[in-house]
């Protein structure tokens, strides 16, 4: 008899960062110790906000933390892979908790599947999306779409994507974005412009395309859990 693996959905909608922050870091300690018994896909939106990673540059940062703060921006300094990005109203980000040791461990693996995720999820969309060689994201065309950066303590994930939808593209002017000079980043809603779809339900969309394609990639039935229950479940001992 087979067993059926689930994968907890939280789709909790708008959160400011530092929550989202503690938030998954909370529920990875869970991950490890045993508290969360399946895999779990945060998603969420972000107000605006410029992160680094453990490979950002300050030069890739054209803005002060203090101009950014003019512009209503917060910044953070994080534990995750990668360069310097932008999160913001209209971007899907998904935070993975996920115990690789049930899958494959082997964080390029992982990435890998991750750039999948996004391309089944944004074919779905009608978007047509690759990988770009020798640099993480996916691209569609020449421009860059989806954003990855993660974290593994142990085998167990956080951090994770970031797939432009209806973002405000403008943001990414005050960063080199990733510390790729020159790259043209995109969204959903620009490369389906004139589609029929609105902005809220493309959001929709997309978070139902990617949710659908995470799950399919790591061969997991996806549960969705509240933002209550998801708390009460890390605070449980």
């Amino acid at each position: 008899m087979s067993i059926t693996r689930e994968l907890l959905v939280a789709d909790l909608g708008v959160v400011p960062y530092a929550e989202a922050l503690e938030l998954q870091r909370n529920a990875a300690h869970a991950r490890l110790d045993g508290r969360l018994a399946h895999d779990l896909l945060i998603l969420v939106e972000h107000p605006p906000v410029v992160t680094f990673g453990r490979s950002a540059k300050a030069a890739h940062l054209l803005l002060s933390e203090s101009e950014l703060a003019g512009r209503g921006v917060e910044f953070f300094d994080v534990e995750r892979g990668g360069d310097v990005t932008f999160h913001g109203p209209g971007q899907l980000v998904g935070y993975p908790i996920m115990h690789l040791g049930r899958h494959r461990e082997d964080l390029h693996w992982y990435l890998r599947e991750l750039e999948q995720v996004m391309i089944d999820g944004l074919a779905s969309l009608g978007v047509a999306a690759a990988r770009n060689p020798g640099k993480t994201g996916v691209w569609t065309g020449d421009r860059k779409i989806a954003s990855i950066g993660v974290h593994a303590r142990q085998w167990v994930t956080w951090h994770g994507f970031a797939l432009n939808v209806t973002t405000d593209l403008s943001y990414f002017d005050v960063m080199v974005p990733c510390g790729i000079p020159d790259v043209v980043m995109t969204s959903v809603a620009r490369e389906l412009a004139g589609g029929a779809l609105a902005s809220e339900s493309l959001n929709a969309a997309a978070r139902e395309a990617v949710t659908h394609a995470f799950a399919a990639r790591f061969s997991l039935t996806p549960s969705p859990v509240s933002d209550t229950a998801l708390r009460e479940l890390l605070t449980a001992t």
